[in-house]
């Protein structure tokens, strides 16, 4: 089985001036490793139009596309409509999304105004993905799946888009932790990986009470084939 590719397009000022730390790219990595699809890219863009375009066009080649930022209610939300022109397609107040947040809004007392209604502006082809925290949908246009920047609302929309995609074979990983710094290990390393090439590895260093040390990691799909490499690593790092 070969797995399915995914990117990821973060979307968001905030997150580009370092006003905000992006967590989703993060929880989305870890997700899609354990559903068994391969992120292989992911492209940070600010809040512009042209921007977010360029960006969703040049990953729609992936498998699977993600998004996230700018589905909100204010002026500065634009991801909408940049996806709806990277794929194609018209942009409009559905009636779905319009009767899911009116519906929403009422049962509060709230007004449904002009900017909340601005949620509603989904292209006509694509499906709407559920927001089980705050009602607003994320939709599906094709492979591109978009999905709001609050980290707890991106999470729940990642669960429920994930539901609706077939499941590959996990990435697993071992390590070892090596207290030897990488250019002592480094061709040792270099020549097991050789060994063990249908396998992934790499060397993550670290310093502790003055120390350097190196956190070496294996990556399969076969959980007997990494205990046997974790245990041939021990033996030639020890």
């Amino acid at each position: 089985m070969t797995n399915q590719t995914a990117a990821m397009v973060v979307i968001g000022d905030e997150i580009l001036s370092g006003r905000t730390r992006d967590s989703n790219m993060h929880y989305l990595a870890g997700r899609l490793t354990e559903h068994g699809l391969s992120l292989c890219e992911v492209r940070v863009v600010a809040d512009d139009h042209a921007a977010i375009v360029a960006a969703v066009r040049a990953v729609r080649g992936y498998d699977q596309v993600f998004t996230s930022g700018g589905i909100g209610p204010t002026h500065d939300d634009i991801t909408a409509d940049a996806v709806a022109d990277a794929c194609g397609v018209a942009i409009t107040h559905r009636a779905d999304a319009m009767a899911l947040l009116g519906a929403h809004y009422a049962a509060r007392g709230l007004e449904f105004n002009a900017a909340r209604q601005r949620m509603a502006r989904i292209p006509d082809t694509a499906t709407l993905i559920d927001n089980p925290i705050s009602i607003a949908p994320g939709f599906t246009l094709g492979n591109v799946h978009v999905m709001a920047g609050v980290p707890k609302i991106f999470e729940a929309m990642v669960e429920g888009v994930l539901s609706t995609l077939s499941k590959g074979v996990p990435l697993l990983s071992r390590s070892l932790r090596v207290e030897k710094g990488e250019g002592e290990i480094a061709s040792a390393f270099a020549a097991f990986n050789a060994d063990w090439a249908d396998l992934q590895m790499g060397s993550y260093p670290f310093t502790q009470d003055g120390k350097y040390g190196t956190n070496l990691v294996i990556r399969g799909h076969d959980a007997a084939r990494l205990d046997a490499a974790l245990e041939a690593l021990a033996q030639v790092m020890a």
